[in-house]
């Protein structure tokens, strides 16, 4: 079926790149405000030219840089008048229910299980294809052209001594405010919030951690220095304010995020989106300071019917006294943090962290802190509209691991976090 589909989508996409809409003898797809977009942007999406209250099915499929296939699929009734609009009328079944604008978008799943989409350069658009269809018989189509970087963003690869990553600059003259990315494990450098974020006026730095390029592929530990030379490369830019950087990260990069803002100068705001306040799986080195990483029991970790890890409870607790030389000492930092966890993050215990962390805060006097925590959203809290990744293989477990979430609560939790991520930066850089 995902050959078939794609061998129909291929239509739509000419060799210039512009954007064509097929449509059959009446029937049209219209994508508005225009089906060129950035990211970010939610969309309307109309079918016209129906039959009265005739029953149709829209189809959605985007493939990614790695060549996976992700689509959805919801079941509607056209109006009395032949008309259909997404912004107002329900899907009555398939992968989404109820009145859904951006249902075909969030709602996408894998044909290859324990799959996230994967856009290893964020200066080119993501095309997501609609169809509509009745009986079997394909009626109109129309794709989405959604812009991770708007026009004039500059992409950057960046290797300066140590450094390896990418550089996305805002267009015009700056000096303009920046912003560190940091995102996990693996050797998998990924662009889109940053390239997000340039569109948005920050210059941002998306930082390789390890195994990227001719970075070591493994580590048996982490220096802070290396995010220091970082800092001080960015902020060495003419395009770059002098008045302080911020952070955003998410996972096994949020205690980096907080060493950073504990240990470095000029951090002036640091997003943390479901990571941990204690140091994990390896050493951080800080010139004579260590922190180890945070004991795992394999009692925690619990067999899914399906096979997949629940590996939220496997590390042992940070706040014990035995396991408190992991834990960052954030109560150093003079910067503004935004803490957002997920009540259903199984990969670890957020809410938790983030209970912590505002509690070291409050006991030390600060009042630099918020925390944001979304019911029934997962690990990975992505940019907005991003297809929900429930699953993956784990690059610290080597296996397949539940990340958490009911799909429509986890893309609600994205389009709000997102929105508070660009109110954070703004107000404090």
């Amino acid at each position: 079926m995902a050959a078939v589909l794609l061998r129909r989508f291929s239509k739509l996409i000419p060799r210039n790149g512009l954007i064509k809409t097929y449509s059959g003898d009446s029937v049209r797809v219209v994508i508005l405000p225009s089906s060129s977009c950035s990211y970010e942007d939610s969309v309307r999406i109309t079918v016209s030219g129906l039959e009265p209250r005739q029953r149709v099915e829209l189809r959605s499929l985007l493939q990614d840089d790695k060549g996976v296939v992700f689509r959805a699929a919801a079941r509607y009734q056209a109006d009395g008048s032949g008309e259909l609009d997404l912004s107002r009328h329900a899907s009555l079944g398939g992968s989404y229910t109820g009145v859904e604008p951006m249902g075909l978008f969030w709602s996408m799943e894998a044909d290859v299980p324990h799959s996230k989409v994967v856009k290893r350069d964020a200066s080119t658009p993501l095309f997501v294809h609609i169809e509509a269809s009745s009986g079997g018989k394909t009626l109109a189509q129309a794709t989405n052209e959604r812009h991770f970087a708007v026009q004039g963003v500059r992409r950057v690869p960046v290797r300066d001594g140590r450094i390896r990553g990418t550089l996305f600059i805002p267009p015009g003259e700056g000096p303009f405010p920046a912003v560190v990315d940091l995102y996990t494990l693996g050797g998998i450098l990924c662009e889109p919030r940053a390239a997000l974020l340039a569109s948005n006026g920050f210059v941002t730095l998306a930082l390789a951690l390890y195994g990227y390029q001719d970075m070591p592929r493994k580590v048996d530990k982490l220096e802070l220095e290396y995010f220091e030379e970082a800092l001080t490369f960015l902020q060495s830019l003419p395009e770059v304010k002098k008045t302080g950087v911020g952070i955003v990260s998410i996972s096994k990069s949020g205690e980096l995020a907080l060493a950073m803002a504990s240990f470095l100068p000029n951090v002036k705001a640091t997003a943390w989106i479901n990571g941990n306040i204690a140091n994990v799986l390896f050493p951080l080195h800080y010139k004579d300071i260590v922190f180890p990483p945070l004991p795992v029991s394999a009692e925690g970790i619990i067999v899914k019917d399906s096979g997949i890890l629940d590996i939220r409870d496997a590390l042992l607790d940070c706040m014990e006294e035995e396991n408190r030389a992991s834990v960052i000492p954030i109560e150093r930092a003079s910067c503004n943090f935004l803490f957002i966890a997920s009540e259903d993050d199984r990969n670890w215990n957020s809410v938790y962290y983030a209970e912590q962390a505002s509690k070291i805060l409050k006991a030390h006097g600060k009042t630099n802190y918020e925390v944001v925590t979304y019911p029934k959203a997962g690990h990975f809290l992505e940019i907005p509209y991003m297809p929900h990744y429930p699953s993956g293989i784990h690059a610290a477990v080597g296996q397949a691991v539940a990340f958490g979430g009911e799909p429509k609560a986890h893309a609600v939790a994205q389009v709000d976090t997102w929105k508070r991520l660009l109110e954070f930066f703004k107000k404090h850089l």
